[in-house]
């Protein structure tokens, strides 16, 4: 028999990879890709009945039609309905479109009509042949790619969802006891929101408060909270090692060297750890608190708990000033206490070969019973001996893959114990909105610190204009002559051509000459960015610790974490580029000690640098508020779930449909029916999960 050839696999047209691109492999994919807009086909108006500003869609005969060259080349086309004309016009044009649009030919086109002092006129309208059937439905738009033309993914997605719906892919997952009253059925749903009757209103679809949008937004959410609580159930199965509270050793050394009182909720949030950490079960927490409430003390209770019970311990921070910070204080507190020939190690990616050989032998062994670093711990060089403890802070900035590595490491180490999870804790100091913790942290135990430590002063916020720079530098010579410190946080390193932005290189210079006027009252002004070798960054860094330095020039490399009790003062040039949480955290280096503290947000002035709403929005919460709540608050309305959540979503689904300010109902909806459908209905879970994640839910068990 001669030989078949195997089969050739035909190249994907650019429409083709688009789709692919756009994750809409599966017909439910294409079917839950829904219109953000509709245009309405269904209709002929009159151009004598259609106002300034309507998008409209007329019929009638091509009176003109010239290509013009002034002010550039367009296709210019008088078009006569019988009530009126109107001129349209295209920029970009071709042979054919004009001759479809020649003198005397009857056409149908459909635009934003606009009145002038030469008339009304239509920009690139949309062009078809007159006298073709209306359209019975509103005409769906949906979100596309430059290479994926409107109309094939129209038919696309109508494909999908006619095979969607014959594969019996949108059946009933919905319990009828279960059921909100009122509710839509989901193949209803999504067949009316493809192709919604010209009568419905089009506020109810844009706002998405019809009832079909509510069917598609308790779904998502329901999807949402089965992948949490099913991950969170098949973690608690796990085994984690058993840290019990001894009586001695590292945990009440730590207490007794503390030198100040913990506060009440310090006191709380550490008895919640210390219940979980006695468990088997393992620790899922995230400990938030406010800039300044104390995390890393209560952090290092739970972990010389571990170290108690004869297991590591490792915590791990993005930055290695922030990894450095923790370091310092955790050597200071717990290294005097450790038995005797145990250590605190230290691990960052800038080590020379010989000192991070030396760190990995003392994890390897044991000997270092607190290991602090940045991703460094997670390398595959480094092999604990019995970690217990994983703490990580400022969670948002690690992807789930990190967090995965971390509890591989783990795994490793507790092999011969059967422990086949560790104790997790993370830290975050952005507080988490009520409504996102409710969605998307429906996994963990929340621990909140809402008490500040006391003798903590207020920090006064300003608002002031670039153009009075000159007052702010005599300020800071006042500052400095009262023996305080100040920080400069400038936005970028290096000018930009795109953004009228002052660098801190040059503001470092400018800082420095004005405020060196005087050679006999020499004041040193320092310069911090991400870009300066490591060592220089420690010697800056400090040099500002011990004082010695008067102004920190910086970047955002020390929004979190560094603690100077002497700085005072916090200046944030072009303030109107930050996120909130950003300048809050940065607000947060300062009112560390019991100097009267403040921050000025300094913004750009004039013509390029006018402020959008949203900018002003942001510096207005600033000044209203120091709570780090409310703070966090605003930044969710401002910036949506998806940018403040960070990097803890690499890889999952954000919610598409809901909206978390307006949609709580169905998110209090989704948790309590949830664990029901988990306990009662598994395969109907199941069913659910996988229609609307596929397998990603999978990616949320980190």
């Amino acid at each position: 028999m001669p030989e078949t050839s195997p089969a050739v696999e035909k190249p994907l047209s650019a429409p083709q990879k688009a789709l692919r691109k756009m994750g809409l492999l599966r017909s439910v994919d294409l079917s839950l890709h829904l219109p953000y807009r509709y245009e309405d086909e269904t209709r002929i108006v009159k151009l004598r009945d259609v106002r300034d500003g309507d998008v409209a869609q007329i019929e009638g005969e091509v009176r003109r039609c010239d290509v013009a060259y002034r002010p550039r080349r367009q296709l210019q086309v008088v078009l006569d309905d019988g009530s009126d004309t109107c001129t349209l016009r295209f920029f970009n044009f071709y042979p054919n479109m004009k001759k479809m649009l020649e003198a005397g030919q009857r056409v149908r086109v459909r635009g934003e009509v606009r009145g002038g002092f030469m008339g009304r006129t239509m920009m690139h309208p949309s062009v078809s042949v007159a006298g073709a059937p209306l359209s019975e439905a509103l005409t769906p738009v949906y979100p596309s790619a430059a290479s994926l033309p409107q109309a094939y993914l129209r038919k696309a997605v109508q494909g999908g969802l006619e095979r969607a719906l014959r594969e019996g892919a949108f059946s009933e997952t919905l319990p009828a006891d279960m059921q909100p009253r009122g509710i839509w059925p989901l193949a209803q749903a999504l067949r009316f929101l493809h192709h919604p009757p010209p009568d419905t209103p089009l506020a109810t679809l844009e706002d998405r408060s019809h009832p079909a949008w509510c069917r598609l937004k308790a779904e998502e959410l329901l999807a949402q909270q089965l992948s949490q609580m099913r991950a969170k159930r098949e973690r608690d199965a796990l085994r984690a090692p058993v840290l019990p509270v001894a009586g001695g050793g590292v945990l009440l050394g730590l207490r007794a060297a503390l030198p100040f009182e913990l506060t009440g909720a310090q006191v709380r949030v550490g008895q919640e750890i210390a219940a979980d950490l006695a468990s088997q079960v393992p620790m899922h927490r995230l400990l938030q608190g406010d800039v300044g409430s104390g995390k890393t003390v209560v952090a290092a209770l739970a972990a010389a708990q571990a170290m108690d019970a004869g297991w590591q311990c490792a915590l791990m921070a993005p930055t290695e000033i922030l990894a450095e910070q923790h370091f310092r204080k955790l050597v200071q507190w717990i290294e005097p206490v450790l038995p005797p020939g145990c250590r605190v190690a230290w691990l960052t990616g800038s080590q020379k070969k010989k000192e991070r050989q030396l760190m990995n032998e003392a994890i390897a062994d044991g000997s270092a019973l607190l290991v602090v670093g940045t991703h460094a711990v997670i390398q595959q060089d480094v092999q604990f001996n019995r970690l217990g403890l994983a703490i990580i802070d400022e969670q948002h900035r690690f992807g789930v893959e990190q967090r995965l590595t971390l509890r591989r490491k783990t795994q490793q180490a507790g092999q011969a114990d059967g422990v086949q999870e560790p104790h997790m804790l993370m830290m975050s100091a952005t507080p988490i909105p009520r409504t996102l913790a409710m969605a998307h942290y429906a996994d963990l135990d929340v621990s909140t610190l809402d008490e500040l430590p006391p003798g903590r002063t207020p920090v006064v916020t300003r608002l002031i204009a670039d153009s009075r720079r000159a007052e702010l530098v005599q300020r800071i010579s006042a500052q400095i002559e009262q023996g305080r410190q100040v920080y400069w946080v400038c936005p970028l390193i290096e000018e930009s051509e795109a953004l009228d932005l002052t660098n801190a290189t040059e503001t470092h210079r400018q800082l420095s000459e004005a405020l060196n006027a005087d050679p006999k009252k020499p004041v040193l002004v320092g310069l911090l960015h991400s870009r300066m070798p490591v060592a220089e960054k420690k010697a800056v860094m400090d040099l500002f610790t011990r004082g010695d330095m008067a102004v920190l020039v910086s970047t955002t490399v020390i929004e979190v974490g560094v603690d100077v009790p002497n700085a005072s003062l916090m200046v944030i040039e072009h303030a109107e580029r930050f996120g909130l949480s950003q300048l809050h955290q940065l607000r947060g280096r300062v009112g560390r000690g019991a100097a009267a503290s403040a921050c000025v947000l300094m913004y750009a002035t004039g013509e390029v640098g006018r402020l959008s709403e949203t900018a002003r929005e942001r510096l207005r919460a600033m000044v209203d508020t120091a709570d780090g709540f409310e703070i966090a608050r605003r930044d969710l309305e401002i910036r949506g779930p998806g940018e403040f959540l960070g990097a803890r979503q690499s890889g999952a689904a954000m919610l598409r449909f809901a909206d978390l300010q307006t949609d709580v109902q169905w998110l209090e909806w989704a948790r309590r029916v949830a664990p029901q459908m988990l306990d009662r209905h598994p395969q109907l879970a199941e069913t659910h999960l996988h229609r609307w994640l596929g397998s990603r839910h999978d990616y949320l068990k980190a």
